[in-house]
């Protein structure tokens, strides 16, 4: 079994959890109030940000010149693609300028990834990585199947179910398959670690936007 199978299975529980959320499924609905999502693009802006860091970093470490190309594309895709989601949703609600204030979980999110890039091995640094892509793929193909018609939210749907999306999460399964092939069963272990806390951390931002977390006190 490739690695990626046993990552994907460690986290069902996880993943079952944010499909179910509150935020998610009031998402599919199309009733999620307009604050809740505004708060979660803004709060997602920040995180990509930080997100393109971390694969930049990944890319300085990289053992080889396919691997640097693949996380160079992967942050261009970010910087590019996700940058217009967001900025096509502030222009409909009207956000001239966004929050530069991370709140409490994308800042853990994003500074546990950031880290773990820079400080922690490039197997760990990779596996971290990877629940960005993979969950939110697999969250966007959930809500667009149960979708509600005329749904105000269709944009961000369509993006991540979209096979644009998806070939980037095929990408980084198969780069993340093709480092564990060399990894030690020890390095192994650290990577599903690492995969699973990140996955934590999917839930509460989600979790968090739909808290409109602050900082206490």
């Amino acid at each position: 079994m490739r690695l990626s199978e046993t990552l994907w299975l460690s986290i069902n529980g996880i993943y079952q959890a944010i499909i179910h959320h509150p935020f998610n499924e009031e998402l599919a609905q199309g009733t999620l109030p307009r604050e809740k999502f505004a708060f979660y693009m803004q709060q997602d802006a920040l995180y990509l940000a930080d997100f393109a860091r971390a694969l930049a970093t990944m890319a300085g470490r990289a053992p080889h010149e396919e691997a640097i190309i693949q996380f160079v594309r992967f942050a261009e895709g970010v910087a590019v693609v996700e940058r217009e989601l967001h900025n096509t949703y502030f222009r409909e609600f009207g956000i001239d300028t966004p929050t530069r204030q991370q709140s409490p979980s994308c800042f853990a999110y994003t500074n546990f990834l950031l880290a773990t890039t820079a400080c922690r091995s490039y197997e760990e640094g990779m596996a971290a990585l990877l629940p960005c892509f993979w969950i939110y793929r697999e969250v966007g193909h959930d809500i667009y199947r149960r979708a509600a018609p005329n749904n105000p939210y269709q944009k961000w749907i369509d993006t991540y179910a979209g096979q644009e999306f998806s070939a980037w999460v095929d990408r980084a399964i198969a780069l993340t398959d093709t480092i564990a092939e060399r990894a030690s069963e020890a390095q192994r272990d650290r990577m599903r670690d690492a995969f699973i806390f990140s996955s934590r951390l999917e839930w509460m931002f989600w979790d968090s936007a739909y808290r409109l977390e602050q900082w206490l006190p």
